[in-house]
């Protein structure tokens, strides 16, 4: 028997929405605050999907300003095909609300938004008999719309609202017979998550619940697959129904956590009494009868496309002038238009993280820009790996509740503090099951799944309990329960205690303000020096945590991202591991705990992705690497 496995569409793909015309199949997925918006993907079989394009990809169709918060922007589109044309309606969450775009092809180009004045997120759109156009809202409600000028014509009026749970949202009608299906989701888009239905003669009402609501929900249970829900249905063309869903595959140990964001899974959906009927989403099912494999996509862009492929996305927006294929031919350069990967404003181009197992390589020539290769969450949570020449070391900083020590002493935070110091050839002992990582002649140990990194130099350090460590220059740092340990250069030892963070900057930090990260006089490596450093910020603290001369010349950027089996106490979902490449070798720099970069830490409704970047000057990059990898399993 043939089986396909899920998910269908791995890594952030959220919200799946998908239609039918004739022997074809096309879905669109949130993309929240990134640029170019709405992803369209195009299957003839519902298991193996090509991205097509997107369907906002000018200014005028999408604007987000730089204010976007993380996981605002575009939520939860509907694609529809009627009277010859496709129908993409969806929201834009703080910049303008609903609205509704068309194109004769889903390859477009899709047209301006035709705006809707109705409250609410994920649109949906039907069509009855007469040719009158539905519209359901979350929370729930119906209107009855003019799709060509986005009036109002009736409503919005009540429909059923699920079975009591939280958040009702994410309503689909069909037309089913004699029927009218309502399908919506409830509980909230985590592990309380749930798919329910009912059904009317009319899409005014009055409506009646499926009698085994939900139709499917895995909360609760132990499967690998959780948070199933946000479902839309699709008849094949030999009569059998299908499901598009989203769900996560959590990693490590309790609470686990997932760091690709909401994933699309298929799932059979059968009938019987008049309802639809769905088992457990499980990772590997049963096939379509059709079945149309496609290459898959090729492990490198050498950029010599004039346009950037469908898949690169930036944060909020991408500006002509910031980037070029045509600058020079067969490279893709990239210009700054904003000092810091930790505000908006950036220049970024990246892809989704799709697998739990994967590496991503970049080769950047040489230059004296600062630019690098991030995986990123958001502004406050990625990992940098960057090369740059230019000042001295980057630091920490404080605000309310937070302690920043520079000089020749030590600095000690209470509970919840941060501490920021510097120091210089000293080292530290410690315990546990921590990972170690070499860069140079110098190793770093965390504790029990802590964060590590390492520099080049000559001593060891490392971190106790269960604190994370990060290390870079000569000397470790300790963090304590729970903490972060971060060095760098300098005269002195810092230690944070209980749940505390400790961070540490060159030769001392410089106070930030209230909730924002310090910063370090001369913020990069020594001037007339270049160098490789893995960079990172979780929350409130940003840290150089390993640094490498590196010699003239191109130099290939990496990251090797490691899932995490057989999880233990402490266990974070993944490993990272960054590392740089010369014409004298490669080396790895740093080895960093993935949790940082999960849902669970970072919150928000997105996925990891990575990419490249530049936040001085202008950075050339000749080509970039992406492929799944054979676990090398992390305990």
């Amino acid at each position: 028997m043939r089986t396909y496995d899920n998910p269908v569409l791995p890594g952030f793909h959220p919200d799946p929405s998908v239609c039918r015309v004739g022997d074809d199949y096309y879905l669109v997925c949130s993309s929240f605050e990134y640029f170019p918006g709405v992803p369209v993907f195009h299957s003839r079989d519902l298991v193996h999907w090509r991205q097509l394009g997107n369907v906002l990809e000018r200014p005028g169709q999408l604007a987000l300003p730089d204010d976007t918060p993380a996981s605002g922007g575009v939520y939860a589109p509907t694609i529809r095909y009627h009277d010859g044309l496709f129908h993409v309606i969806t929201t834009s969450v703080g910049a303008g609300g609903t609205f509704l775009v068309t194109a004769e092809r889903p390859e477009g180009p899709w047209s301006d938004p035709v705006w809707i004045d109705l409250p609410g997120i994920d649109p949906d759109m039907a069509w009855d008999e007469d040719g009158s156009c539905w519209c359901a809202m979350a929370g729930v409600t119906v209107a009855r719309i003019d799709p060509r000028t986005g009036e109002v014509l009736e409503g919005p009026l009540p429909m059923w609202s699920g079975t009591g749970l939280r958040d009702p949202e994410a309503p689909h009608l069909y037309r089913i017979g004699e029927w009218w299906y309502l399908l919506l989701a409830e509980g909230g888009t985590a592990l309380g998550h749930g798919v329910s239905a009912a059904r009317a003669r009319s899409p005014r009402g009055p409506w009646e619940p499926a009698p085994g609501n939900p139709l499917l929900s895995h909360r609760g249970s132990s499967s690998p697959i959780q948070c199933t829900g946000h479902a839309d249905l699709v008849q094949a063309a030999d009569g059998t129904w299908w499901m598009v869903l989203l769900g996560t595959r959590p990693r490590g140990y309790f609470p686990e956590f997932h760091v690709l964001g909401r994933e699309t899974f298929l799932v059979p959906v059968e009938w019987a009494d008049g309802w639809p009927r769905v088992g457990p989403v499980r990772e590997r099912h049963p096939a379509p009868a059709a079945w149309s494999p496609i290459e898959p996509p090729p492990v490198r862009d050498d950029f010599t496309s004039p346009v950037l492929a469908p898949y690169w996305i930036s944060p909020r927006r991408r500006p002509e002038g910031c980037w070029s294929l045509t600058e020079l031919p067969g490279r893709l350069t990239l210009t700054a238009t904003g000092d810091s990967l930790d505000r908006p404003g950036h220049t970024f181009v990246g892809r989704r993280q799709q697998h739990l197992d994967c590496r991503a390589a970049a080769r950047l020539e040489s230059g004296t820009g600062r630019a690098g290769l991030s995986v990123r969450l958001d502004e406050e949570h990625h990992y940098d790996l960057e090369v740059a020449g230019g000042a001295d070391t980057s630091g920490a900083g404080t605000g309310t509740g937070w302690a920043a020590v520079a000089g020749n002493g030590s600095g000690a935070s209470g509970d919840d503090g941060l501490e920021a110091a510097g120091a210089r050839d000293t080292s530290g002992a410690g315990t546990g099951n921590g990972r170690a990582t070499v860069a140079g002649n110098s190793p770093r140990a965390g504790g029990d799944d802590g964060l590590i990194g390492a520099a080049a130099g000559d001593t060891s350090g490392a971190g106790t309990g269960t604190g994370r460590a990060a290390v870079a220059g000569n000397s470790p740092r300790a963090g304590g329960d729970d903490g972060l340990e971060a060095a760098s250069g300098g005269d002195a030892v810092g230690v944070g205690t209980a749940n505390g963070w400790a961070a540490v900057a060159g030769n001392g930090p410089r106070a930030g303000a209230d909730g924002e990260p310090g910063v370090a006089e001369g913020d990069g490596p020594r001037a007339g020096a270049r160098t490789a450093a893995v960079v990172v910020r979780i929350g409130p603290v940003r840290q150089r945590v390993a640094e490498l001369p590196l010699p003239a010349g191109p130099v290939t950027l990496a990251v090797d991202i490691r899932a995490t089996r057989n999880p233990g106490p402490g266990s974070g979902p993944d490993t990272l591991v960054f590392s740089v490449e010369t014409a004298e070798g490669a080396v790895q720099l740093a080895e960093l705990d993935g949790r940082y970069l999960s849902t669970q830490v970072a919150t928000g409704f997105t996925g990891r992705v990575i990419g490249m970047y530049v936040t001085e000057g202008r950075a050339v990059f000749d080509w970039f690497d992406y492929a799944p990898a054979i676990s090398c399993a992390t305990p």
